[in-house]
């Protein structure tokens, strides 16, 4: 369990723009309460609706783009403090743009190159605290500070990368890679 003070509770809930609070998470600001702890369980559950959205949103669906689109309007509406997401799509070995919400973005990424083009090259999902100190990073959008991305696949073949970007730094951690990991699992079932 770990325990924060009242400055570092009151950035936290402000960050997270926790909607409905529990009496398990609301600060006493008198003393310092274990937090951290139930925002991860806030959040573990927020990816649990979005995955049965998504498994609603796909069902009997197997239209790359369609299922594509719908995703990412889903995680721009119920991810708290993102900025875009959307999808590259692998062609003739770069990224093209795929359906997204948010600003416009790049249109061709070279495979390697900036966040996606790293995660796709390597088939890694990629966690960037900032993306300031990535050496390489493409900015779409000046005012994007933290990216996660994630590649997906067909038949063990990629097919592009998920893309998140956030104007906080530090905004994604691993339950967010954990809730994506599901989101991007549905989406290659589905496209079977």
């Amino acid at each position: 369990m770990q325990w924060i003070s009242k400055k570092q509770c009151i950035r936290t809930l402000t960050l997270m723009q926790i909607k409905v609070l529990s009496p398990l998470i609301l600060c006493n600001f008198n003393l310092a309460y274990p937090v951290a702890t139930h925002l991860t369980d806030l959040k573990q559950s927020l990816y649990q609706e979005i995955a049965q959205q998504a498994q609603s949103l796909l069902a009997g669906e197997r239209d790359l783009i369609a299922n594509m689109a719908n995703l990412s309007a889903l995680l721009f509406m119920r991810l708290d403090d993102v900025n875009w997401a959307g999808f590259y799509l692998l062609k003739d070995n770069e990224l093209v743009l795929g359906p997204f919400q948010g600003k416009p973005a790049c249109i061709r990424i070279p495979m390697g190159k900036g966040v996606c083009g790293t995660a796709a090259q390597r088939g890694e999902i990629q966690l960037i605290e900032d993306v300031h100190a990535f050496a390489g990073h493409i900015a779409c959008d000046a005012e994007s500070n933290s990216e996660v991305v994630l590649p997906f696949y067909q038949n063990g073949v990629l097919l592009g990368v998920l893309d998140i970007d956030s104007t906080i730094i530090g905004r994604f951690d691993q339950d967010d890679v954990n809730g994506l990991c599901r989101v991007v699992n549905i989406l290659q079932e589905a496209i079977k």
